[in-house]
């Protein structure tokens, strides 16, 4: 398996009240993207030291097509339903080629 891999960044900031709903939201989707999915490496769910109000997804994939699979699952329509009312914003999604490991 090469080293190289495909990175997506999203970053949320979760309305006052609503951290605990919205990581229930994020972890759901996060499990079964590792569980269900060949082509997710990796699924980390963080929250920035100092940014209280901020969640920001770290996602390993082998690929842009295993990328593009995740944008297809059940799990992520039911993440994609579940969080507009929890959150005041969705940052830019960024998308970076990982160097290393």
């Amino acid at each position: 398996m090469s080293n190289s891999a495909f990175v997506v960044i999203a970053e949320f900031q979760v309305k006052p009240g609503m951290m605990a709903a919205f990581l229930a939201a994020a972890r759901e989707d996060a499990r079964h993207s590792v569980a269900d999915e060949p082509g997710c490496r990796q699924f980390d769910v963080i929250s920035p030291e100092g940014e209280e109000d901020t969640v920001v997804f770290y996602e390993v994939y082998d690929d842009r097509a295993a990328f593009d699979a995740h944008l297809e699952t059940p799990h992520l329509a039911r993440f994609r339903e579940a969080f507009p009312p929890l959150i005041i914003e969705e940052r830019p999604v960024r998308f970076a080629g990982r160097q290393y490991p």
